[in-house]
């Protein structure tokens, strides 16, 4: 069974690619509502306004090239039309695909949750250089140390099997509700998968802002 003590090793393999599966828009059932409602033990990390008319939970995997892809073609023209706006507010949930993702996560968590999207931020733009490569755990080390971490830093970090814990159990609230693939987007508890371009956003959005 996959343990903490292999994401410092690397043992683990890498998933090659995210599933991408076809595009859903329906009404979850009751029980997937509620898991998503349901924050993880170190809880969700919010940007925008808590007032805001639409709520967007992105489940992701941080070594998903599509979810790479979202980050940095349509999340910073979402982010300054509907979030920094008020109209949105956004979280990031962990479903790592592989034990190196569950890694990155865990490094995004461990110096408190507003270190959190700077973090994934950095994961994400820099994914090619740290997660596919020949050794990527010496890659993700070397990348981390950019944002403060040191090498006794990052072992700790990753030896915490209360962080390592809380990721996994994020994973399995996400499946419950329905997630099989990165990057899946609730956007009012209504399910989207795929990497969503800022004019499928403008689309899905309009309407519930309009309402």
């Amino acid at each position: 069974m996959t343990n903490r003590r292999q994401l410092l090793t690397g043992t683990a393999g890498i998933a090659a690619a995210a599933m991408v599966g076809a595009t859903v828009f329906g009404a979850t059932t009751a029980q997937a509502q509620a898991d998503l409602k349901t924050a993880g033990p170190l809880g969700d990390v919010w940007l925008g306004s808590p007032d805001a008319k639409v709520t967007i939970i992105e489940y992701a995997s941080l070594t998903c090239g599509h979810c790479a892809t979202f980050h940095k073609d349509t999340w910073p023209a979402l982010k300054a039309k509907y979030i920094d706006t008020g109209k949105a507010r956004f979280t990031l949930r962990e479903f790592p695909l592989d034990p190196l993702a569950t890694a990155g996560f865990m490094l995004a968590r461990c110096n408190g949750n507003d270190k959190y999207f700077p973090m994934t931020d950095l994961l994400f733009a820099q994914q090619k250089g740290w997660a596919f490569t020949d050794k990527p755990v010496d890659a993700l080390s070397a990348l981390v140390k950019q944002a403060g971490f040191t090498q006794e830093s990052f072992e700790a970090c990753l030896k915490r099997q209360d962080i390592y814990d809380a990721v996994t159990q994020v994973k399995d609230g996400g499946s419950k509700a329905g997630v099989d693939s990165t990057p899946t987007f609730f956007i009012n508890g209504q399910k989207r998968s795929g990497a969503l371009s800022i004019a499928e956003f403008d689309k899905i959005l309009e309407p519930l802002l309009a309402g």
